[in-house]
Formats: C-alpha cells, sequence, structure tokens
C-alpha cells in the first residue's frame, strides 16, 4: 500500500466523522456511555466480521497486551473524557479545547522517526483550527468555573492525538486489531453506563436507525481506515483534514434541515480549505 493511499483510506474516517453529529441528534434519547457501549459493540463486529471473512485471526494472538491496552485506552479514554468534559463544562468551549488533537497531532508527528514537521505544515493546522473554532465554539464564552471540564477537554485532545501518533510505532501491527480495542471499549463503556447513568433506548425507528448508523460509520469502520492511514499515509495531512470533520458534519445538518447555513460557514470553509492546501503542498514539496 503506497502512502497516498493511505492517506485516503484515512481521510475515509474524517467523512465517516461528518455524519457523526446528525446521527448523534437522531439518538440523542440514549445517554453517552450507553450509546458509546452499543456503537462500539457495532464497531467491533465490522472487525469479527472482517478478521473472519480474511481468516486473520492468527494474527491477532502474537500481538503483546499492552498494545491491547494501548488502543483500548486510546479509544475508551477519549471518549470518556469528552463525555466527562460536556458534562463539567459547556459544550462550545469544551468541545472547541478537545478539538485541538488534530493540531495536536501535526506538532507531536514532529517527535516520529523520519517525519519532518515543517512551517507550512503548522500554518496550515493553525488556519484549519480557526476554521474549525468559528463552527465548534459558536458562542463560547470561558469561565474559570468550568476549570475542571475545560482539563477535562484538553486531556481528551491530547489522549486521542497521542492514541494516533503512536500507532504510527505501531505499523507492523495489523489493523485488525482495533476489532479489540472497540470490544473492549465497548465493555468498559457498558461498566461506566451501568455506573453513572440510566439505561434508556430509542422510543422511534429513527432513534434506532441513528444508533446502528453510529456504530456502522462514525463510531465503527472509522477507526479501522484511521488505524490505516496513522499508520502508513500523511499523518500531518490527515492531521491538518481532520478539520474538515465538524464544516462537513455542519454541511450534512444543514442538508437535513436542522442547521441553517450562515457566513461564518463560508469562512470557516475558506480557512479549512486553506490550511489544508497548505499541508498539502508542504508534502508535496518535501517528499
Amino acid at each position: 500500500m503506497t502512502r497516498q493511499s493511505a492517506t485516503t483510506i484515512g481521510f475515509l474516517a474524517v467523512l465517516l466523522w461528518a455524519l457523526l453529529a446528525l446521527f448523534t441528534v437522531g439518538a440523542s434519547e440514549v445517554p453517552p456511555l450507553q450509546l458509546n457501549a452499543v456503537c462500539f459493540g457495532i464497531g467491533g463486529s465490522i472487525g469479527v466480521i472482517w478478521t473472519t471473512a480474511s481468516g486473520r485471526w492468527g494474527e491477532l494472538k502474537g500481538i503483546p497486551l499492552s498494545v491491547y491496552a494501548f488502543g483500548t485506552v486510546g479509544l475508551f479514554g477519549y471518549h470518556f473524557l469528552y463525555f466527562s468534559a460536556l458534562r463539567a463544562a459547556p459544550p462550545a468551549e469544551a468541545g472547541l479545547i478537545a478539538y485541538l488533537w488534530p493540531l495536536l497531532i501535526v506538532l507531536f508527528s514532529g517527535l516520529l522517526p523520519g517525519e519532518r514537521l515543517r512551517p507550512l505544515h503548522l500554518l496550515g493546522a493553525a488556519l484549519s483550527f480557526a476554521g474549525a473554532a468559528l463552527i465548534v465554539a459558536k458562542g463560547a464564552s470561558f469561565s474559570g468555573e468550568h476549570g475542571l471540564g475545560y482539563a477535562l477537554a484538553l486531556a481528551c485532545a491530547v489522549t486521542w492525538a497521542g492514541y494516533s501518533v503512536l500507532s504510527r510505532r505501531l505499523g507492523t501491527i495489523p489493523s485488525m486489531v482495533v476489532t479489540v480495542y472497540c470490544l473492549a471499549t465497548a465493555g468498559l463503556s457498558l461498566l461506566a453506563h451501568l455506573a453513572l447513568e440510566e439505561t434508556v433506548w430509542p422510543s422511534t425507528g429513527m432513534g434506532w436507525a441513528s444508533m446502528i448508523g453510529l456504530g456502522l460509520g462514525p463510531v465503527g469502520a472509522a477507526f479501522y481506515v484511521w488505524d490505516i492511514g496513522v499508520k502508513r499515509g500523511n499523518i500531518q495531512l490527515l492531521g491538518t483534514a481532520s478539520y474538515a470533520a465538524p464544516l462537513l458534519s455542519t454541511l450534512v445538518l444543514i442538508l437535513a434541515g436542522i442547521a441553517a447555513p450562515s457566513t461564518a460557514l463560508i469562512v470557516s470553509a475558506l480557512l479549512i480549505t486553506t490550511g489544508a492546501g497548505l499541508a498539502a503542498y508542504q508534502s508535496r514539496q518535501t517528499g
């Protein structure tokens, strides 16, 4: 697999994450940790089918337990910290801080062997972050009383960036290992749900369809293609391009009649596109 094709596959995760808001709205009746448990259960089932169909279960037996622990901490830790941040701080502020992870991926990637972090990578990531902030942080007003929530959101961003960048060091580990990550995350999410939430199931067919859609796409297949991208693709470009997710997510909501278009959306699109273009240009220049 070439670096370019792996990058393209990784970007499929960004496209799938663009459906996250739409499906989350549709499944809003379900408590977040319960939703997490169900969706990662579905996501793990995708991996079970993939691994069984390809006859590659044997490849998972020799993988160290530390790798499984790493992936589970990455997936479960990110989502648990994110939901905790939303409980401890307003969604706009928590969301903005949590969405530092693409920028952190670009920064952290400079520490990887064989990777070169250049000025246009940084400028592109910063511009794209500014574009995403116009959407994610609409109406945000930071206050000291929500310091714990902000800290949790930052920990969330660091966790996902760290997981993504360190996955690069596991390039020889097959991406079907995400199957175990998902199933373990589903189990931990179920335990957290039983301890912290009341069980509520969707009351409509649309709610059930949205929950299943989340498990199949944004909280399922997305993690498999992301694993391929960060292990074998252009990680700086993927990090910068990830800022397209909130933009595309908002466009999907507009098409669904849930949100209205705005000037901020146009400015955001220009900033994110420019940022991604700069990162792509820098990557071509440096090979």
